[in-house]
């Protein structure tokens, strides 16, 4: 037994996750396929292998606290020239990510962690590449928009390949909360206790 290489995200479901996969991809992200697409909860963490099953029991918690909300993508952002991505906007259900990535790397939980950058949910559609290719990525997918319900998260490994793997996905335990007139998000996404 050794370390495993793990992350936690939402998976944009289809035909949204392949769409941006490929456009992400055709931008000339080497990367793409070996990465779902995905809004990160818990970016890439080495674990010891026997701290799986930990880990996977503080999931079921966090995920047992959470509930349902409505997610959306619209519009492109950057993270350059601080760090070389371009991303897709999540302008619906950002609180509520912000919250979940929060109860994952709780300080008591066994994946507690300080992040590089301050959080901040999103959906890379290139990174490292080109500067030729990171404009043509903000600029064509600008006019992108998705949304869909969002019932969970998932725990991924990274192979030795570099490819990323589901190892198991994590369903919320309250029902799905329908966005309210003029209340703020942030007032229909998070858990009432």
């Amino acid at each position: 037994m050794g370390t495993v290489t793990i992350g936690v995200s939402i998976a944009v479901p289809e035909p949204h996750g392949s769409q941006l996969q490929e456009r992400r991809a055709g931008f000339g992200d080497a990367a793409a396929h070996g990465i779902p697409t995905h809004v990160t909860l818990l970016p890439p963490t080495e674990v010891e292998e026997t701290g799986l099953p930990a880990i996977e029991a503080h999931l079921v918690e966090v995920a047992a606290a959470g509930r349902a909300f409505p997610m959306r993508l619209a519009g492109t952002g950057t993270f350059r020239p601080l760090s070389p991505v371009v991303f897709v906007k999540v302008v619906e259900g950002a609180e509520a990510c912000t919250w979940l990535q929060k109860q994952v790397r709780d300080a008591s939980g066994p994946v507690a962690r300080e992040l590089n950058f301050p959080y901040h949910p999103h959906v890379t559609v290139a990174h490292g590449i080109a500067e030729e290719a990171m404009d043509r990525a903000f600029e064509e997918l600008a006019g992108y928009e998705a949304e869909w319900p969002c019932t969970g998260f998932a725990l991924y490994e990274q192979g030795a390949d570099g490819v990323w793997r589901k190892l198991r996905e994590f369903a919320f335990g309250g029902s799905v909360v329908p966005p309210q007139a003029g209340a703020p998000v942030g007032d229909t996404t998070l858990p009432t206790h």
